[in-house]
């Protein structure tokens, strides 16, 4: 089988695996939708942009306590900080992490902040003996549902979530992402 083909098969079936019927994406995505069982209307805002690595000078995520920080670019702009709570690599460069983060930026030129939790899954050349990915990443994804309540500024009140898939063929790297907002 084609590699790319099977990369594009593993990474949409960790996409769907990953989703629950809270944070799917509705068939008919709408701006805005009835919620069942409520008269107001909730705003639903498809977002999509571009995250990378951001060097320590772009967001301060040392200064912050992060682990690394993702700086966001589309939809979303500023930067993504990432505390991992967990990792492991297996002997055959298969790599896992659990974390949380905060988004702090702007979404349509207004500020706020928000929490996610997040699960990153990938395939590198091989791992360390501790734990850590060893030689180049071939190819990874990762989900990041909001933390209901965590948002402030524009994003008071949103639910939702963020997929990212690593375009690691790009130079530099780069993480393009799609997600939902629901205000």
């Amino acid at each position: 089988m084609n590699k790319n083909i099977f990369i594009l098969i593993f990474c949409f079936s960790l996409i769907i695996v990953g989703c629950k019927k809270d944070d799917s994406i509705p068939k008919k995505s709408t701006e805005s939708e009835e919620l069942s069982g409520s008269s107001r209307a909730r705003k639903l805002d498809i977002i999509t942009g571009v995250g990378f690595l951001a060097a320590p000078n772009e967001c301060d995520f040392e200064g912050r306590g992060a682990s690394y920080a993702v700086r966001m670019t589309g939809d979303l702009e500023g930067c993504l900080y990432a505390f991992i709570d967990f990792y492991q690599c297996k002997g055959n460069g298969i790599y896992f992490e659990k974390g949380h983060e905060l988004f702090v930026g702007t979404y349509k030129g207004k500020p706020g902040t928000f929490r996610t939790t997040y699960t990153f899954e990938a395939k590198f050349e091989g791992c360390n003996p501790d734990g850590t990915p060893a030689g180049a990443e071939i190819f990874g994804l990762c989900q990041h549902p909001l933390v209901p309540g965590s948002g402030e500024g524009v994003f008071k009140g949103a639910t939702g979530r963020l997929d990212f898939w690593d375009n690691v063929k790009a130079v530099p790297i780069n993480y393009p992402y799609i997600g939902h907002l629901r205000f």
